[in-house]
């Protein structure tokens, strides 16, 4: 496809948090396809909602966890099996507030808390490698200015 041809190609935009409390990693457990697997809190960028809001929301609706966002991670680029292409932006935060009672999204299992060690062992288990990759950066020490992802007016 190409652009000049008059044809226009989109990625799926999704944003993911990185959520750590007491040295553990918030994930989901969400049946895709049948299956049982792991990710971050992540979901699909919805029309006129803000990367930041986005991540925001995702984690909310995923896990119950109201969080505050303190770094961006980094900006992931990644063709599926199927074709389909994904631009993820993953943001790291601070959990501030449970709501054990809110229902969770459609396919999330429930949230729970994994150590990096339990999740890199889980790596069979991972949605995507896009999974691992985030939380590898994350553990790196990669971490830039929420600043660097702006949505202008």
């Amino acid at each position: 496809m190409s652009y000049r041809e008059g044809r226009f190609w989109q990625p799926d935009v999704t944003v993911a948090t990185i959520v750590v409390r007491d040295g553990r990693l918030l994930v989901v457990e969400e049946r895709v396809n049948g299956k049982l697997v792991l990710n971050q809190p992540a979901g699909h960028l919805e029309p006129d909602e803000s990367l930041h809001d986005a991540a925001l929301r995702e984690t909310r609706e995923e896990t119950g966890w109201d969080v505050r966002l303190t770094a961006f991670v980094g900006a992931y680029q990644w063709k599926a099996e199927t074709g389909r292409h994904y631009l993820r932006f993953a943001f790291a935060a601070e959990p501030e507030r449970h709501d054990p009672a809110r229902p969770l999204d459609t396919g999330i299992e429930r949230a729970t808390w994994m150590t990096p060690t339990e999740l890199e062992a889980a790596r069979d288990r991972h949605r995507s490698p896009l999974v691992w990759r985030v939380v590898a950066d994350h553990l790196a020490g990669r971490r830039h200015p929420l600043s660097m992802v702006q949505q202008l007016a």
